[in-house]
């Protein structure tokens, strides 16, 4: 793909459009044909099953899963650290390719390998997986939310339900399909053998590299207390983002389309409507994730982009403590810059679920920086974890 400061054509859409007949690959449409047809197929069982837990709906408490596909079983990993604060390895706990939720006591541990580099034969057909990935979820999700938003509109679900539903079917579609095309393999690491649920409300931040990051959180997050993502209305110009955002409750936020690289400028206008529905979200049992490099980073290797401080006001104006995620590997699969040129498949996201509370927003800034800034470019924690946690712990 060229390099273009215009957003809107990252899309899933505009990239599938524009990188698929150039390459006349005659097995990715046959790909893609068949994936249609299993998405019909999901679209009968996945919507069922999100209703009904619509209907049960009571602000389900906070929990970020760990999923992975690799050679279709699905890879649980924690993350552990000795006493000297080093990181020491990953535990993992392997599940059967079975849309299951529920704790295997089996252990593997997985050496903290380097990236392993694709050749052209490999890159192209995981650049075929991952078009067929995304085809299907512009297929399926437009088809599964559309009996949840109809339900919505007979006023049979309410706004909170047909939100939480919408989210539900977005997390479902993406993991199924996930496991139909494994074009990936993504490790989850956690901060403990056996993470407890988070029950409280949190502002949660993650770095941001890929167009692919929102498939592969969707695909990895599950049950537990949902989240609603703050994103650029400009997005809204692709009509499947529009449909999920929209669904979802996600929060809109207005900012000049000048390209990635620039320095963000933001529609002051609309912080007023921002800062209600923020507030709306966590009284609704949502926990809102922020993304404060604020655009895609098509370097991550050398360190994060400009922070911006949005997370921190909204962590203290609601006094909510502010929790991270971290992703590494992602630009590999669909560059920001490149398209989709797959240089590796493995990804991992990293979970920080220790409450952090910060008195300015440099201290929020440098903190970033060096908790997920450091795992997004190394893949690794860095050796400054615990000393940077523990002084901003909340107490």
């Amino acid at each position: 793909m060229n390099n273009n400061n215009d957003r809107h054509h990252k899309t899933a859409i505009g990239v599938l459009l524009a990188e698929v007949p150039k390459q006349q690959h005659k097995l990715a449409f046959c790909l893609v044909l068949l994936l249609c047809n299993v998405s019909h197929c999901l679209c009968f069982c996945i919507p069922t099953k999100v209703l009904i837990s619509a209907n049960s709906f009571q602000h389900p408490c906070a929990v970020i899963s760990t999923t992975t596909t690799t050679n279709n079983r699905i890879v649980r990993s924690i993350a552990t650290t000795n006493t000297n604060n080093e990181y020491e390895s990953t535990a993992t706990t392997v599940l059967q390719p079975k849309l299951i939720h529920k704790d295997i006591d089996s252990e593997l541990v997985v050496s903290d390998a380097d990236i392993k580099t694709l050749g052209k034969f490999k890159s192209s057909l995981t650049k075929i997986g991952m078009l067929t990935f995304i085809t299907g979820m512009c297929v399926a999700l437009p088809l599964t939310l559309f009996p949840i938003n109809l339900l919505h509109r007979a006023r049979i679900l309410s706004t909170k339900q047909r939100e939480y539903s919408s989210l539900r079917a977005g997390q479902l579609s993406a993991k199924w399909l996930l496991r139909l095309i494994p074009f990936t393999s993504v490790r989850i690491i956690h901060d403990t053998n056996n993470p407890e649920p988070v029950t409280e409300p949190s502002v949660w931040v993650c770095n941001h590299s890929s167009m692919i990051d929102v498939f592969i959180l969707l695909a990895t997050v599950r049950r537990g207390r949902p989240i609603k993502v703050v994103y650029w209305k400009g997005l809204e110009a692709n009509p499947v983002s529009k449909i999920l955002f929209q669904s979802c409750g996600f929060i809109p936020i207005d900012m000049a389309d000048n390209g990635n690289g620039n320095e963000n400028e933001y529609d002051k206008s609309s912080f007023k409507e921002f800062l209600k529905r923020s507030k709306k979200a966590f009284t609704d049992g949502f926990d809102l994730g922020v993304l404060p490099e604020g655009q895609l980073n098509p370097t991550p290797e050398k360190g994060l982009l400009s922070v911006y401080p949005g997370a921190y006001t909204l962590s203290k104006m609601s006094k909510m403590p502010i929790r991270m995620i971290a992703l590494y590997g992602t630009h590999r699969l669909w560059h920001p810059l490149h398209g989709m040129k797959p240089t590796s498949r493995d990804v991992r996201v990293r979970i920080y679920t220790q409450p952090l509370t910060f008195s300015s927003s440099e201290e929020f800034t440098k903190t970033f920086e060096t908790v997920v800034g450091f795992f997004g470019k190394n893949g690794h924690d860095s050796p400054e974890l615990q000393q940077v946690l523990s002084a901003h712990e909340e107490r």
